[in-house]
């Protein structure tokens, strides 16, 4: 395993992390009112798209899944297209899963809706900027020891890390202690939030922990 390629997962995961922070602080100047609680859709928005974009970039800057084989112009329309629905799919599937744990059907809507979008940012995109709209590749890297770089660990680690910390955000929404953050879907959503930050931060501290098996793993 290369340290250049550690440097350049904690360089991507590092930007990605100050990407979120960004979103909470510099809409302020800009949008009368903004608070992450206070107009919490608004900001869902804007973390959904802030970050979706610097993935987005970073996938065609550094390339950590860069294919040997040239694709024509009809494959790569083709792969973006496939990318564009596959996204709006898990977006779909986020929301009726978040429905059946329990949010609400018809009332909140658009708030589960853009909660959807969030993970699905945090979760889909980043598999579809790395791997493509592939979903052996997906079952692959998501399977036991399937992992064969440091990016599809990251990929795991940070998928992981977010549907756990939306999931432990839900635990405060019903107790009865009346804080504005435990409307829905505040909590939820900065669950997922910390739980990615978490895991771009955890992904290269264990990745460099466990560098020896990894690197024989790769081999």
């Amino acid at each position: 395993m290369r340290d250049a390629e550690v440097r350049r997962l904690w360089a991507a995961n590092l930007l990605c992390a100050a990407s979120v922070v960004l979103t909470a602080v510099v809409p302020a100047f800009f949008l009368d009112g903004f608070t992450v609680l206070g107009t919490h859709l608004t900001w869902l928005c804007v973390c959904s798209v802030c970050v979706g974009t610097l993935n987005v970039i970073l996938c065609l800057v550094l390339k950590p899944s860069l294919s040997p084989k040239r694709s024509s112009l009809g494959n790569k329309i083709s792969r973006f297209l496939k990318c564009c629905i596959y996204f709006f799919m898990s977006c779909i599937l986020f929301h009726a899963i978040i429905v059946l744990y329990g949010a609400p059907l018809i009332e909140s809507v658009t708030e589960t809706f853009l909660f959807a979008v969030l993970l699905s940012t945090f979760t889909t995109l980043q598999c579809l900027c790395m791997l493509g709209p592939n979903i052996q590749a997906w079952i692959r890297v998501f399977s036991k020891n399937g992992a064969t770089s440091i990016w599809e660990n990251s990929l795991q680690i940070t998928t992981i890390c977010s549907i756990l910390g939306a999931w432990f955000g839900a635990f405060p929404i019903p107790l009865d202690w009346d804080r504005p953050w435990q409307v829905w879907p505040i909590s939820c959503s900065l669950g997922a939030t910390f739980g990615y930050m978490a895991g771009l931060i955890i992904a290269p501290l264990w990745i460099h922990w466990n560098r020896k098996q990894l690197t024989y793993k790769s081999r």
